[in-house]
């Protein structure tokens, strides 16, 4: 069996629109109005939303557009984005989904990269030269696993049973088109129906880790097992 493909899900992220019972709050109003823009067109971000996200369901795993971006970061420059060997989404808490284009040069600094994800959900589409560099569109994990059908969906968690970087690897590149679930939110647990979409889960470490981290991790396995 030869590997194609190594598809990187970072799933329940924490990257949504402001909610309609924040607009009001004053933080919301503040950078709304020093950005130019209506409340309901900004990211919902707790460096500045800290105070409107209080009483907000689940507000310990909302809010942290940075974690995207960090693992966008590290993902797409990675030896395996540029060997045209990895395929990332992003599946957001609410069910939004968002393909990245491989070629995409995301912008490095995090207000740029609000302001590109913001564009987004109000396009749709981010295109250039011809291109769509990223698209936005409803939509389920279980729908995204059904359409893309990987012959293994691996989801790291520190409760998986515990393999070394180099067994990995090894056993990343035994499959054809495998697909890795990262959770891409601050603190919390896991949705059940997640859980349960994957064919088994898998530890690197016994504690948990920042999300990027163990991006980089998986990439890097699968790029030494690949001879890269």
């Amino acid at each position: 069996m030869t590997f194609k493909k190594l598809t990187l899900v970072f799933v329940e992220a924490a990257l949504e629109l402001v909610p309609k019972e924040c607009w009001g709050h004053r933080a919301v109003i503040s950078e709304a109005e020093r950005r130019g823009k209506r409340p309901s067109q900004l990211l919902l971000d707790r460096s500045y939303h800290h105070a409107a996200m209080k009483g907000l369901a689940d507000a310990h795993k909302r809010g942290r557009p940075d974690i995207v971006h960090f693992c966008l970061l590290e993902s797409l420059g990675s030896v395996l984005s540029k060997k045209g060997l990895l395929e990332v989404y992003v599946h957001t808490r609410d069910d939004k989904l968002i393909w990245i284009n491989p070629e995409t040069r995301l912008p490095r600094v995090y207000e740029r990269f609000k302001g590109l994800i913001e564009t987004l959900y109000e396009e749709r589409v981010i295109r250039s030269e011809g291109k769509n560099l990223l698209e936005l569109r409803e939509g389920t994990l279980a729908g995204l696993l059904s359409s893309l059908k990987p012959d293994q969906v691996i989801l790291m968690s520190e409760k998986g049973d515990r393999l070394t970087m180099k067994d990995l690897g090894t056993l990343l590149a035994s499959f054809q088109r495998p697909a890795v679930l990262i959770g891409a939110f601050p603190r919390g647990e896991l949705e059940e129906q997640t859980v349960k979409m994957a064919d088994r889960a898998l530890c690197i470490y016994e504690e948990p880790l920042e999300a990027w981290t163990v991006a980089s991790r998986v990439i890097c396995s699968l790029e030494l097992a690949l001879g890269y």
